[in-house]
């Protein structure tokens, strides 16, 4: 076979997210409901000060595949946030997987939603089977070397947080289930409220002014602000016509 000079890179030659598996098959964890929910809350909080919006992928439940030597190893994170990569601005662009040796960016942040029957992997207590693929642990902190690891366990309100410190994720103590992340200027924490009809314990983020809004909560702040506006005014005009004067006729 020819051989190009010089040789082509693995961003040509390797597979491509077409070319690889994107569904799920015999895979425990699916995403139920809450999953489903909770993913949506903090895409549509997840709003960094120093990224756009057009910079950033919030992916939930996109396979990433993480290994060129092996091709078709993939983990599938509940939730992950990558910085500095483009999102798809066209549905053809959309991404079907997340192939890292084509993206040549690791996420900076991984979410696991603890599962009954993923929670030993997804906290690291479980050893890589001999010829098998290495654990969601070992792929997080050794391979990819995400920064931040966060895991959620909403049967127990429990949330753990990890940093990558060195070689080794490092757990980091909590004050009131928050913890800020200043390369983003954003804080992720645990809010007790109603999203999506459904009212519980939330993972969500927050900023220096507080939770962050919703698109839909936006609009109903907005609505708010209007009725208090329309209010203060039929006040106003009251108290003129109880002096005698014409609200709709002021000099």
């Amino acid at each position: 076979m020819y051989q190009p000079d010089p040789p082509l890179s693995p961003q040509k030659t390797m597979p491509t997210m077409y070319d690889l598996p994107s569904e799920l098959v015999g895979e425990s964890g699916l995403p139920d409901e809450f999953h489903c929910i909770q993913a949506d809350l903090l895409s549509e909080t997840c709003q960094p000060a120093n990224y756009s919006s057009e910079e950033i992928l919030l992916a939930s439940d996109l396979n990433l595949y993480y290994d060129p030597r092996h091709t078709l190893w993939y983990k599938r994170p509940d939730w992950y946030m990558v910085l500095g990569v483009p999102s798809a601005s066209q549905q053809q662009d959309l991404r079907l997987s997340y192939v890292i040796w084509q993206e040549g960016v690791a996420p900076f942040l991984v979410v696991e939603l603890l599962s009954p029957g993923t929670e030993l992997e997804d906290l690291g207590k479980t050893l890589r089977e001999v010829n098998k693929p290495p654990t969601k642990w070992e792929v997080y902190e050794r391979i990819l070397r995400v920064p931040y690891y966060v895991v959620y366990d909403r049967y127990e309100n429990n949330l753990r947080v990890f940093r990558l410190i060195g070689a080794h994720y490092e757990a980091i103590s909590l004050a009131e289930n928050r913890f800020w992340l200043a390369e983003i200027e954003l804080g992720l924490g645990l809010w007790q409220g109603t999203y999506q009809q459904t009212n519980g314990l939330w993972l969500r983020w927050y900023n220096a002014e507080g939770w962050v809004l919703t698109p839909k909560e936006e609009v109903e702040q907005e609505r708010q602000r209007a009725e208090q506006e329309r209010q203060r005014a039929e006040r106003l005009a009251e108290y003129l016509r109880s002096q005698g004067i014409d609200p709709d006729n002021l000099p």
